[in-house]
């Protein structure tokens, strides 16, 4: 037996070293951590339990069969993070650069199913060269098995996709299928067709980091949700999102108690948010007086940026925030804050995660290029997912809420459970100057003293359907609240709403706009 052992711990030894001190070096060289020095920074520290650490492919051909290393270039197990388990793959591209062959694939498989069997969190770290080629198709039908568990998790347990290396071809669709997407500058990228194959086609000269970048997918495509400068920040900040998650659908997003009482007075809005309409402000200035010791994680913070969705905490309780940002484009919704919306509301409603919806809307941007480029069916995506979410939903309107977008904003009249206003709101169709532009354009042009004219119609319009109290008087809004009193009232709320249920009707799926 003592003989089996030492066997087997010069075995399990030369696994965990890696292929060769060389190839740790290169990875190293290039600023990259190694696969098990990436699971030991994301979990718990001694948590790691590997799984299948001796597997190794049965291919033949092109030199294959002279070369199997133990682990077939993938780590995979389950750990603790903050004490609650996850489940992780690693791509290690000292072995075939981290390409995806049969093996490989099945481990992570097993992986994903044990994932979604236990009901917890799926991480993968991503640095491979995509499929083996050497084994052909059948490493494109181990993509294929990714794929389909990536789509029956959706909703089910968390999935976040770390992208710490090149991602290219199909291999890019894992990362798009998961709820979330991290990347870190300069060693990360993604794309369908790389540099060469684009110049082949289009004639475009382009590097790897200009056409698939951290900062290209995280401030303009919208693939990622986060970049950053290396890998232990980017790996901290995975544990700071998982401590903000449920391990699944059926569970609640973890309760944490601050020292934050639940009925301060937040004195500062006041001073934060202008009464005048086109006065500008930062939305995120309003939601860190708001929560929890002023610490929310925002989701896509260089995209869309006119639209904030953040995670936070509101008396120890997990909520995700959606709210327009007059900062940026005045607030207005367009096609891509309308989609980074959406997808932000049905990921909080899969999971659990009550809603809070702070408002502050001048319309949807108009133009050509909005329009031509689907504003309606993408636009739509927002009110879809606002429609179809049954988890607690409160809005406030801050300031200004104008024609379709008041409403796709979790406005009552969609299923907001709560609406509140502050005592500034102008809840109506369009501004006062735009409606008393169309209503008495005839009226203005024949007068003598148009300008005259249209200043007194500005305010006999604002004074007749705009003043604070229009909404209200109608049901439209439930409360008018002093704005220092908006933690305890959104905190009361969300108590209230705690034991809500709600069913949506017998159905296979919907089919939202695409």
């Amino acid at each position: 037996m003592q003989q089996q052992l030492d066997e087997l711990s010069d075995i399990k030894t030369a696994v965990h070293r890696g292929p060769s001190d060389k190839a740790t070096e290169a990875q190293h060289a290039k600023g990259k951590l190694t696969a098990r020095e990436r699971i030991a920074l994301l979990l718990d520290e001694g948590s790691f339990n590997e799984i299948e650490p001796l597997r190794r492919h049965r291919a033949t051909g092109f030199g294959l069969e002279e070369k199997k290393p133990y682990t077939d270039g993938v780590v995979t197990g389950w750990g603790t993070i903050g004490g609650r388990t996850v489940f992780v793959y690693a791509h290690d591209f000292r072995i075939f650069g981290g390409a995806l062959g049969e093996a490989h694939a099945e481990k992570i498989h097993k992986v994903m199913d044990l994932a979604e069997a236990a009901g917890a969190p799926l991480v993968s770290l991503n640095d491979g060269a995509g499929a083996r080629i050497q084994e052909g198709v059948t490493a494109l039908a181990g993509y294929g098995g990714i794929f389909r568990r990536n789509t029956r998790a959706s909703g089910v347990i968390p999935q976040i996709s770390v992208m710490l290396g090149p991602c290219a071809g199909g291999a890019a669709y894992s990362p798009a299928l998961t709820d979330f997407v991290f990347m870190v500058r300069g060693t990360s990228q993604m794309f369908i067709t790389g540099p060469d194959v684009v110049r082949a086609v289009t004639g475009e000269e382009i590097t790897q980091n200009g056409l698939g970048g951290a900062d290209v997918h995280a401030g303009t495509s919208g693939v990622a949700h986060f970049a950053y400068d290396d890998e232990e920040s980017c790996l901290q900040d995975v544990r700071y999102l998982l401590s903000l998650l449920p391990s699944n659908n059926r569970e609640l997003p973890p309760v944490e108690r601050g020292s934050d009482p639940a009925d301060r007075s937040n004195d500062a809005l006041l001073d934060i948010v202008p009464t005048e309409p086109g006065r500008t402000y930062d939305m995120r200035a309003v939601i860190e007086e708001v929560v929890d010791d002023g610490e929310y994680f925002e989701i896509h913070p260089c995209w869309a940026p006119n639209i904030v969705c953040a995670l936070a905490r509101l008396d120890g309780n997990v909520v995700g925030v959606v709210a327009n940002n007059p900062s940026a484009m005045a607030g207005v919704l367009d096609i891509e804050a309308s989609e980074k919306g959406a997808r932000f509301v049905q990921f909080c409603d899969a999971f659990n995660i009550p809603l809070v919806t702070l408002v502050d809307v001048p319309g949807f941007l108009p133009g050509v290029d909005q329009e031509h480029n689907g504003i309606i069916r993408r636009g739509a995506k927002l009110l879809y997912a606002y429609c179809n979410a049954t988890v607690p939903r409160v809005s406030v309107v801050v300031r200004k809420a104008y024609g379709g977008a008041y409403i796709v904003m979790d406005s009552r009249s969609i299923g907001a459970d709560l609406s509140l206003a502050w005592p500034g709101n102008e809840i109506a169709v369009m501004g006062a100057e735009g409606a008393a532009n169309v209503i008495f354009r005839r009226e203005i042009a024949a007068s003598d003293d148009p300008e005259s004219v249209r200043q007194q119609k500005i305010k006999e319009y604002k004074s007749e359907l705009m003043h604070p109290y229009y909404a209200a008087e109608r049901g439209l809004v439930d409360d008018i609240i002093d704005p220092r009193q908006t933690r305890t009232k959104l905190i009361s709320a969300l108590s209230m709403l705690r034991t809500k249920h709600a069913e949506l009707p017998s159905r296979k799926h919907g089919n939202p706009p695409q």
